[in-house]
């Protein structure tokens, strides 16, 4: 069973084809810059470690995913989409519309296209991937969408809403929604089964660190909450974004005339976070930078006490926590910050081995001293794997 799984952003599509037969990716790439002159695409031959690629003008994602099958031929992996026996759609939104993935279909659409208005930035690229690969794969191959969002919808109610008028949440959808689902799923998964633990009974505190960054907490194998809120802006400290603040601070800076209501999404997602407080939005130039420079130090001190809160808060929400779970860019690759994360957390039963955590290694392993009572994992994410799974499971069960 081959399945395609497929990330279309605005500019942007990238790529995998998995055999599920035992999980493995045959092929890889990415279409980047869909819409200028100097598009590029590539796809990786896993087996064979061969790379093909072309540089062109790429108008739309018709002619990406046009060009991405022509590489797919050159290759001499497929011949053409409709040898696919499924494709699976990441789609960060799924608004209140969707509680699981679903096979695509005109109603399906239509509920994606209605939730863009909370993820104006991402829905649109989605669809126009999901409208193009139908039409490229013929209508013989069921198409799957997966959601960020999913993954939280089992969150109480008194976790998700907001403090706010609650008739104009109803009617505006104003909720708290949370985002990186499919690598918290795959993730706490993972560390039930290498814990030997049945996944239904397993609580954890999941935090998928990089660029974007999110907490979750896991009970019973369940989302009950998570720190992102109605869009990845809330929460944790990022890259480029603020994270949790006082929203007066807002209202405040307009009122001095330092910033414009045009001006706020910008200020807040792009120019804000890691970058705000030291200028690199890279926790590895952060990291470098940290003896020399007070406010690099700065920025890892108040990144790692922002993630150690909520994992006191979480710890709090549980009662009983099985593994505090590091994935992401950061989490699986930045030891500085995991030690000083968990620093101080003994108290909670929290204590990880210098020498595992700071050993050279890759895969999914533990780092917590023998004294811990809590097992604190490094589990890479695979969200790609995991939309090619639920892509498997939603076309068989249909």
């Amino acid at each position: 069973m081959k399945i395609l799984v497929l990330n279309s952003g605005s500019s942007s599509i990238k790529f995998q084809l998995f055999n599920m037969k035992d999980n493995h990716v045959i092929a890889s790439g990415l279409i980047e810059k869909i819409g200028e002159s100097n598009s590029y695409a590539k796809l990786k031959d896993i087996a064979k470690d061969i790379i093909y690629e072309k540089n062109l003008a790429i108008k739309d994602h018709h002619e990406g995913l046009e060009v991405m099958t022509s590489l797919f031929v050159a290759s001499n992996i497929l011949h053409d989409l409709s040898e696919l026996d499924g494709i699976g759609h990441r789609i960060v939104h799924g608004g209140e519309s969707f509680t699981e993935s679903a096979l695509v279909n005109n109603e399906v659409i239509a509920k994606i296209e209605q939730n863009s208005i909370l993820a104006p930035l991402h829905n649109p690229g989605h669809l126009a991937g999901i409208r193009n690969a139908m039409q490229e794969s013929g209508e013989k191959v069921p198409h799957v969408v997966v959601f960020d969002t999913v993954f939280h919808q089992t969150m109480p109610e008194y976790a998700y809403r907001y403090a706010l008028p609650y008739e104009l949440c109803k009617r505006l959808h104003i909720r708290r929604y949370g985002f990186h689902g499919t690598s918290h799923h795959y993730v706490t998964k993972t560390a039930a089964k290498m814990l030997g633990i049945e996944y239904e009974k397993f609580n954890a505190i999941s935090l998928h660190l990089g660029n974007g960054a999110s907490v979750c907490a896991v009970s019973n194998g369940k989302s009950v909450d998570t720190s992102m809120g109605l869009s990845p802006l809330e929460g944790l400290i990022m890259g480029t974004r603020s994270g949790d603040m006082d929203p007066a601070i807002i209202t405040y800076l307009l009122n001095l005339g330092e910033l414009k209501a045009d001006e706020i999404d910008a200020f807040l997602n792009k120019k804000s976070g890691l970058l705000g407080i030291c200028g690199s939005n890279d926790m590895r130039e952060v990291v470098a930078k940290m003896e020399h420079d007070e406010r690099a130090h700065l920025a890892f001190e108040m990144f790692c006490y922002r993630i150690k809160k909520y994992i006191g808060a979480y710890y709090a929400v549980l009662g009983r926590v099985d593994a505090l779970i590091f994935t992401g860019g950061i989490g699986e690759n930045a030891p500085y910050s995991r030690e000083k994360i968990c620093g101080d957390l003994a108290h909670l039963g929290i204590n990880i081995d210098h020498k595992l955590n700071f050993a050279k290694a890759s895969g999914a392993r533990c780092i917590d001293a023998d004294k811990a009572s809590i097992k604190t994992l490094i589990i890479p994410t695979n969200e790609e794997l995991e939309i090619a799974l639920e892509t498997k499971r939603v076309i068989e069960n249909n």
